[in-house]
């Protein structure tokens, strides 16, 4: 994953479960020493036990509001007190709240809007800093193809677009620390998220993956691996000329029928 002289800290936000935990795992399972955040404490405490447990490293778990401050600030420090460094951020907490612009309310939006971009810009602006002081850091943000427009998807839509803009500013921001910044925007993956999209519409998970899968390019949907698979990728020295990338992770392009 990075220099085989020194063990890296990878930081994943929204990691108890899906995507985050995929990316944890991976991480895990090259050596680093990885740090579960999450809004539900109990559950990212377990899912770093049993990360540990399977991989024989070092994990930790933690309860974190990437909205808030204070909440962020007491992780990062409590990680790099334990560890010594925060090397790789992956920013992957997320929330929806779907609905068309009519029937939004400003809740809805607000929430949207402060977990996947305040939330983002309160955990990057905290771990740049140890990441600025040692001269080395790898961030990657989670956006969404959805960035490009989705019906019934204002908020998320919008909110994931800004990731994109954040990550190129970003990148530009900090290359010179030797920190590199990249988004992945991935397409449809199987998660607890899909799943309950899915029976939102009348769908059962499996038909709404089959329904799915018809208009993508290689015929399936995608699952948690394949965004760790690429986060790896990024987060790996040998991706060290990989910066201020947007990568549409979505199985090519989507055909429609």
């Amino acid at each position: 994953m990075s220099d085989s002289n020194s063990v890296r800290t990878a930081v994943v936000t929204g990691a108890a479960r899906g995507i985050g935990r995929a990316i944890a795992e991976r991480f895990a399972r090259e050596g680093a020493r990885v740090v579960i955040l999450d809004l539900d404490g109990a559950a990212s405490e377990v899912c770093a036990s049993e990360i540990a447990a399977a991989h024989g490293g070092e994990a930790l778990g933690m309860g974190c509001d990437v909205s808030d401050r204070a909440s962020v600030e007491a992780a990062m420090a409590k990680a790099h007190g334990r560890f010594g460094s925060i090397d790789i951020l992956v920013n992957n907490a997320g929330v929806t709240r779907d609905n068309l612009i009519h029937k939004m309310s400003d809740d809805d939006w607000d929430l949207v809007m402060g977990v996947h971009l305040r939330g983002t810009f309160v955990c990057t602006s905290t771990a740049q800093r140890y990441m600025v002081e040692q001269r080395y850091g790898k961030i990657v943000n989670i956006s969404s193809t959805s960035s490009l427009g989705n019906r019934g998807q204002l908020n998320y839509s919008t909110a994931k677009a800004g990731l994109q803009g954040f990550t190129r500013t970003l990148a530009l921001e900090l290359g010179r620390f030797n920190i590199n910044v990249n988004c992945i925007a991935p397409g449809f993956i199987d998660t607890e998220m899909t799943q309950a999209t899915a029976k939102r519409l009348g769908f059962t998970p499996e038909e709404y993956k089959a329904k799915r899968a018809e208009t993508i390019a290689i015929r399936r949907v995608g699952v948690p691996e394949d965004v760790a698979n690429l986060a790896r990728f990024l987060c790996d020295d040998e991706a060290s000329y990989v910066n201020g990338q947007v990568i549409y992770l979505s199985g090519g392009p989507e055909t429609r029928r």
